[in-house]
């Protein structure tokens, strides 16, 4: 397969009444083994990615492992920024898809079109978004709001899941595609979301677990 999957002709943008956000493992421990992005960048890329959600009125199912296991508590910027989201409690499958809840809760959405972000591209996004594509779903997967352990291994995730017919995407072009219009009522919330996403004051932060510190994290079902 080449290109993006399950158009069927129609240009590959995202459509908010038609699309679903999965977040996958978003857990403190997972969070070391970033290699090609700060974690500050990173933790403030995903809490924007959540408030898009919650702007958009886009349904944000959470999958990880279970809090108390070596992977450690979800981060709370998830849950602040997007309170109604569904929680989905693993146990022990590493593609979230493989998960029979995970694959229930997306579908009790309703939705064709699924954003995917996760802690590690190779693995919490990448093995999730391909099997998506395979039952049928547009599957876009923000790769900003996500890591990996090296830059070699963020190239060969990023060829293999456009092979397979992922959609890459940024925060800020996901933005835009969920905004539409600046002539909205909310437009200067969005405003704000590009405004940080292009302050460079997040990315030049000393401290690995600044977007952590002084923060209790999230060990809520």
């Amino acid at each position: 397969m080449s290109g993006a999957a399950n158009f069927r002709g129609a240009a590959p943008v995202i459509e908010s009444p038609h699309a679903a956000m999965l977040l996958i493992d978003y857990a403190s421990g997972l969070f070391q083994t970033y290699g090609d992005v700060p974690i500050p960048v990173l933790c403030a890329n995903l809490a924007r990615l959540a408030k898009a959600a919650t702007l958009a009125k886009i349904p944000v199912i959470v999958a990880a492992s279970a809090p108390q296991g070596p992977n450690g508590a979800l981060i709370p910027e998830i849950r602040k920024y997007a309170p109604d989201l569904k929680y989905v409690g693993r146990h022990g499958e590493i593609n979230a898809w493989d998960n029979a809840d995970v694959v229930a809760a997306v579908r009790a959405a309703g939705k064709w079109q699924l954003i995917v972000a996760g802690t590690i591209n190779t693995v919490c996004v990448a093995l999730p978004a391909i099997a998506a594509v395979n039952d049928g779903y547009q599957v876009f997967a923000v790769l900003d709001a996500s890591g990996n352990y090296s830059k070699v291994a963020e190239a060969i995730t990023l060829a293999r899941i456009a092979q397979a017919g992922v959609v890459p995407i940024d925060a800020v072009a996901l933005y835009a595609e969920l905004q539409k219009t600046w002539n909205r009522q909310d437009a200067a919330q969005w405003g704000e979301l590009y405004a940080a996403s292009t302050n460079r004051l997040d990315r030049n932060t000393s401290s690995p677990l600044a977007c952590m510190r002084s923060i209790e994290l999230d060990v809520r079902p």
